[in-house]
């Protein structure tokens, strides 16, 4: 029976993440809630406590999502330098181009953006996750650099840090609904970043 729960509850957190990404924290009113889920307010309140509950437990999957995918992501290559490489351009091919699906800008970058004044918990966490992906991405560089795929002098947390404004800038530019050869050309020159730390045996 407990399984069952969990099972519904994953169910449920997957359906959250996707109204959520979509509309925002401010945006999903408790009736869209209701009907996204498939839920009736009393199950939500007592599986989730609250809206803001519901929120946080979609915000955190969403994260550790994205997390798995790049490691699986990195698991196809030998080489880090080149898995993070075609990773960044990954990126941009989800971002635009009119074939594929409306962009919606990350998760975690959105609720930054529009709880950063009206709800400093929430704010607080997406803060949180973005320092924790600089960290994933940095200890990345620090294996490459180890591992003689990057120079010795880079400093790797500034270049997490390079990487990552630049994977969010990306990921809003997809909500200009730019051209797919354009959007495709930015994640080349974002790929491209890393070109100037390598080491060119």
């Amino acid at each position: 029976m407990a399984r069952h729960a969990r099972y519904d509850r994953k169910i449920a957190l997957e359906k959250a993440v996707g109204l959520f990404w979509e509309k925002g924290y401010h945006g999903s009113s408790m009736k869209q809630i209701e009907q996204a889920l498939d839920m009736r307010p009393g199950s939500i309140y007592a599986t989730f406590g609250s809206k803001d509950g519901l929120f946080s437990e979609a915000l955190a999957a969403y994260a550790e999502q994205g997390g798995l995918e790049l490691a699986a992501h990195l698991k196809g290559y030998e080489s880090i330098v080149d898995g993070l490489q075609d990773y960044l351009r990954g990126i941009a091919c989800s971002c635009g181009g009119e074939d594929t699906p409306p962009s919606r800008a990350c998760m975690i970058v959105k609720t930054l953006l529009e709880s950063s004044n009206t709800h400093l918990a929430l704010a607080a966490q997406a803060n949180s996750i973005l320092a924790a992906i600089e960290q994933s991405i940095t200890e990345l560089l620090e294996q490459a650099r180890a591992r003689g795929e990057l120079v010795q002098s880079v400093d790797c947390r500034r270049l997490a840090r390079l990487l990552q404004a630049q994977i969010m800038g990306l990921r809003s530019m997809g909500e200009r609904k730019l051209e797919a050869q354009t959007i495709k050309e930015l994640g080349d020159d974002m790929a491209a970043i890393l070109d100037c730390y390598r080491t060119h045996h």
